[in-house]
């Protein structure tokens, strides 16, 4: 990596002529937070004021941490993550809503504000009217698709934002290499009249439509506003989004999607590519893709060449735009505190009690947002499925996990059903409508949400094949699955085992999950006993039969 010094000469060269990359650190806000307060670094950093477990898996990515003098999210050692998001919501100081993640994940030094992609992929036109060699970064080796020239035909329509760093062309001259475009026209009008769902829509028949949506048009279209029948600029507002990724389209352990909450400011060009997105994945697996969770610009988020969500699937957002910034600053505080958490292993990835609409709406629901649930498949469908499965696999982990996948509660498991759940109960909020005794969190959603977007994000054309919507339960997934999980397409992963000298804490002790759940147990005994007592019956029926003899 090149030092911050010979970056900012090689930045201060090219802009003499070309105003063209500009330092990371000099791009306004990330979120809600003025990226002035950071500094860019990676994980190998001895000074960072970040904990050393997250730093340990960013050893070789760029990062953005607080400068000296700048608060940063603490945790509490003894509490667990949820437990420690009530308990500091209570009370929150304004040092604390203020402070800054542990880290940023950029991925890049470099920004290239406005720039439009000549049709070879080779150069492109800076907004002053100059010209600059263009690159993009290498595929990653386990990536199984890339950027070609469908895409470059999509990005060479439009002006595009991108993210990367200067390097040399083969002929010596400063080239931008990219690793991140982000289309300027995926904006979002800050004037926009409502449009409200008809009696015929819902949120699942947007999300629905044409599939997914996939190749549909970007689109974005207000919901529900304060003033339904007037224009209002909502610049420099601030607003909470909930962000779901539909289902991968060569990847048959993907069709439940993805899921994110996002915080950010609403601009006057309508560019929400500095929002942030708080991404949870495993941490203990490389994924094929290079995705580490991390809080995250949305440009990176759905754009990175590598791991962008938008080459993989359709993608969804609802926001809600608020009077002021507390609540999107409240949540924002308090998530940053779970990724102190997750990083220290003190509750680890699970792909259905913890997953990533798990942990972001249990979040929520600490800090007092109590959206109604949505049940589960209950416990006599699941104690059937362990048997079933535990019998036909041979494995009690299998057993155990589809156990999981049946009992958790839908909201918890399915990134679509947290997602439809939210945008319902946000819609209510804003206009009144429900019914139940509102939270101090929930009281000030319904006074301050001034207008609620959809925002329909389309599939960047790729070699990767069209995703579709996501499925909206794990009976709706096994449908759409192959029966035969011999045929399914799966793209597996390696494994990344956490150093043991980065544990303590909480991390110490973890319980390891039972593969034997309660009921399951029970049922186990019950017909166990059953089984006793048959036979039991039985004997005393043949002890109680004369039995003949015969004489010799």
């Amino acid at each position: 990596m090149k030092t911050l010094n010979a970056i900012a000469l090689s930045i201060t060269f090219i802009s003499s002529a070309t105003a063209a990359p500009i330092l990371a650190t000099q791009d306004g806000l990330l979120g809600l937070y003025p990226v002035t307060d950071m500094r860019l670094t990676n994980g190998t950093c001895a000074d960072c004021p970040t904990i050393p477990q997250a730093l340990w898996y960013f050893q070789q990515e760029l990062i953005a941490v607080a400068k000296p003098d700048h608060p940063v999210a603490g945790f509490s050692k003894t509490a667990n993550a949820q437990q420690d998001v009530k308990s500091w919501s209570a009370n929150p100081s304004a040092q604390d809503l203020n402070a800054l993640p542990p880290l940023v994940w950029l991925g890049s030094n470099e920004v290239i504000t406005k720039a439009e992609l000549g049709a070879d992929g080779k150069l492109i036109k800076l907004d002053n009217g100059g010209n600059m060699a263009f690159n993009i970064v290498p595929k990653i080796s386990t990536n199984l698709s890339y950027f070609d020239d469908s895409s470059l035909k999509f990005f060479s329509e439009r002006p595009v934002r991108l993210r990367g760093e200067t390097t040399k062309a083969v002929d010596d001259s400063s080239q931008f290499t990219a690793r991140t475009i982000w289309p300027l026209d995926f904006n979002i009008p800050n004037n926009q009249s409502a449009h409200p769902l008809s009696n015929e829509e819902t949120l699942q028949t947007l999300v629905r439509a044409n599939q997914g949506g996939a190749q549909s048009p970007y689109q974005t279209r207000v919901l529900w506003s304060r003033d339904a029948g007037e224009r209002h600029d909502w610049k420099d507002k601030a607003v909470l989004g909930v962000m779901l990724n539909g289902a991968q389209g060569d990847d048959d352990e993907a069709h439940g999607g993805h899921f994110g909450i996002v915080t950010g400011q609403m601009e006057a060009d309508g560019n929400w590519s500095r929002w942030l997105v708080n991404n949870f994945y495993n941490l203990d697996a490389y994924g094929e893709k290079g995705i580490v969770s991390a809080v995250t610009p949305a440009d990176k988020y759905l754009m990175d060449l590598n791991n962008g969500q938008s080459y993989y699937r359709p993608s969804y957002m609802l926001v809600a735009v608020f009077k002021s910034q507390t609540l999107p600053q409240e949540y924002q505080a308090a998530i940053n505190r779970v990724y102190n958490h997750f990083y220290r292993h003190d509750f680890v990835y699970q792909h259905a009690k913890a997953n990533c609409a798990g942990i972001s709406v249990d979040t929520l629901r600490s800090l007092g947002w109590n959206f109604p649930t949505r049940g589960n498949g209950g416990l006599l469908k699941a104690t059937a499925a362990y048997f079933y499965v535990a019998a036909t696999s041979g494995s009690l982990k299998s057993a155990h996990d589809i156990y999981e996948y049946i009992t958790t509660e839908d909201t918890q498991l399915n990134p679509a059903a947290a997602f439809d759940a939210l945008g319902e109960d946000m819609l209510s909020l804003a206009q009144n409508k429900t019914s139940r005794t509102l939270s101090p969190l929930e009281q000030t959603m319904s006074n301050d949400i001034e207008a609620i977007i959809m925002v329909h994000i389309p599939q960047i054309p790729s070699s990767r094949a069209f995703g579709q919507a996501p499925v909206y339960s794990f009976d709706e997934y096994l449908k759409r699955a192959p029966a035969d999980h011999s045929q399914w397409k799966i793209i597996p992963t390696e494994p990344r085992p956490f150093p043991d000298e980065l544990r303590d804490g909480l991390a110490l002790t973890q319980e390891k999950p039972n593969l034997v759940p309660w009921p399951v147990g029970l049922l186990s005994f019950g017909l166990v006993f059953l089984v006793i007592w048959a036979l039991r019956k039985l004997l005393k029926k043949r002890k109680s039969v004369m039995i003949p003899t015969y004489d010799a």
